[in-house]
């Protein structure tokens, strides 16, 4: 994990591609995505198997290194309306069972549109976005909100680094923008897409942004873009 300062806070950026604040014991995951699997498993596309568990054992990693006390989901909980399957519903439900002293609260996002609210016996608090904590606007869109640092998901953002022999690898990645107040419109940071079956769309990083890839493992940071 790596520790930060963001909006005049402490985050910690956890390699499964969370984000923790300690000043509220919350723990930030974006693009879940639970049932995309099964979702395309419907419409008759071969695809990986166990996906939902991979993605729950995730959070228990994350939960259990952080100590969280609640998670807010940025958005996309659910991968579409046939994510309401036995399949996934009923692993999201043993799991929950485990945690039951676990806050839980979404932040509707737009595939949480055509999913539907998870159901009500998963205790989800579901709200709209902008859900303020904070100095922070918790989101799912990456859109400025006056006044605050919004943490958000929806771009599924990674980034493209060479190695040797010209290798170019596409790494997730936290792309946090300018905090620092110089230049308000990009007080926006997105976070990795948590799933375990979402797909990455490479960033066009601005000045004053903080990229953090994760690989094996680790969250490393890149140099920091100058501000001109």
């Amino acid at each position: 994990m790596l520790r930060i300062s963001l909006a005049g806070q402490d985050a910690v950026l956890h390699p499964g591609g969370s984000l923790f604040l300690p000043a509220f014991r919350a723990l930030l995951v974006a693009d879940a995505h639970f049932g995309k699997a099964v979702s395309y498993r419907k419409l008759g596309v071969p695809v990986p198997e166990a996906t939902t568990a991979g993605t729950l054992d995730a959070l228990d990693h994350a939960l259990a290194d952080t100590g969280a006390q609640e998670i807010v989901f940025l958005g996309d909980f659910l991968h579409s309306a046939r994510s309401h399957a036995k399949e996934p519903l009923d692993a999201l439900h043993a799991w929950r069972e485990k945690r039951a002293d676990l806050r839980l609260t979404l932040v509707r996002g737009n595939h949480d549109a055509r999913a539907g609210d998870p159901p009500g016996t998963l205790l989800v608090r579901v709200v709209d976005e902008p859900f303020r904590v904070g100095p922070f606007a918790l989101c799912h869109h990456p859109d400025p909100v006056p006044g605050a640092y919004v943490l958000a998901g929806h771009w599924h953002p990674c980034v493209r680094v060479s190695g040797r022999a010209f290798e170019r690898l596409r790494l997730p990645c936290f792309w946090l923008g300018d905090d620092s107040g110089a230049l308000p419109q990009r007080a926006v940071g997105v976070l990795p897409a948590f799933g375990s079956f979402t797909g990455m769309h490479p960033i066009d990083p601005q000045a004053g942004d903080r990229i953090f890839p994760v690989a094996d493992g680790v969250v490393r940071a890149l140099p920091p873009l100058p501000i001109a």
